[in-house]
């Protein structure tokens, strides 16, 4: 059964940075593409961030240059490092494994002004 565990969330103040982790068990890592999404409170959730089994990258225009998605093979998982966020960026962030059509629980992330 693949799960997907996703944790570094957190209340942070404007221009500070997170990391979110997201472990993988179960499923095929390294053969397989992840994605990033969001939820912020009372919207719908949205895309933010795609990685190809090769490490091929692509983000919504709203987190380009700010953010970037990465994995590691060794400890199968997928990481979100965010930089100079913003209080546009406070959401639920979860993981998603399209091949499996599995969703993490997600991770609160919090930026105040």
């Amino acid at each position: 059964q693949v799960q997907l565990v996703e944790s570094g969330g957190g209340l942070v103040q404007s221009g500070e940075s997170l990391r979110l982790s997201c472990v993988v068990s179960g499923g095929t890592f390294s053969a397989d593409a992840f994605n990033w999404y969001r939820q912020p409170p009372g919207k719908r959730r949205e895309w933010v961030a795609y990685i190809s089994r090769t490490g091929l990258r692509n983000y919504t225009d709203a987190v380009a240059g700010r953010f970037r998605i990465s994995r590691e093979k060794a400890k199968n998982t997928v990481y979100l490092q965010m930089n100079n966020l913003n209080p546009e960026d406070t959401a639920v962030y979860y993981c998603y494994y399209p091949r499996f059509n599995t969703w993490g629980q997600g991770t609160q992330v919090t930026v105040s002004p």
